[in-house]
């Protein structure tokens, strides 16, 4: 018995790496955490802890750091929403 389906995959039938284009930008509901994500391993971060503001920049080296630019990229809506690059470049002016 061979239970193997052969599935096309092809940007016409809606291969999601092929949509994505970076930098992309998205922030947490609460408007706390702001992300501009640069590539599959990269992102910058804007946090709002109190009254100060932080700068990181990220690399993901492991695969749970991969998951979570991952997750930013394709749970809009559950944890976090779009954003723009005119919004968080505005934020880094004001730090």
């Amino acid at each position: 018995m061979n239970f193997k389906k052969e599935v096309p995959f092809d940007s016409a039938q809606g291969d999601i790496k092929s949509e994505i284009t970076f930098p992309n930008y998205r922030k947490y509901k609460n408007n706390k955490n702001y992300f501009k994500i640069i590539s599959n391993n990269e992102f910058d971060e804007i946090s709002f802890i109190g009254s100060k503001a932080f700068v990181t920049k990220h690399i993901a080296k492991i695969l749970p750091d991969r998951n979570f630019i991952y997750d930013l990229m394709h749970d809009v809506g559950t944890t976090c929403e779009l954003s723009s690059e005119e919004e968080f470049e505005k934020l880094l002016t004001t730090i």
